[in-house]
C-alpha cells in the first residue's frame, strides 16, 4: 500500500519530537528530502 497523504501536528512546542526539535522547528523537519511544510 502506498501512502499519498499524511497529517502532521505542527502547532505547539514540539516536545514529543525532542531532541529532534531542539535545533530546528518541527515544521522544518525533513521527511525523505523535503521539509514538512513547503
Amino acid at each position: 500500500m502506498k501512502v499519498n497523504k499524511a497529517i502532521f501536528p505542527v502547532a505547539g512546542l514540539g516536545t514529543r519530537f525532542l531532541p529532534a526539535t531542539k535545533a530546528q522547528p518541527k515544521e522544518m523537519l525533513p521527511v525523505v528530502d523535503k521539509p514538512l511544510i513547503q
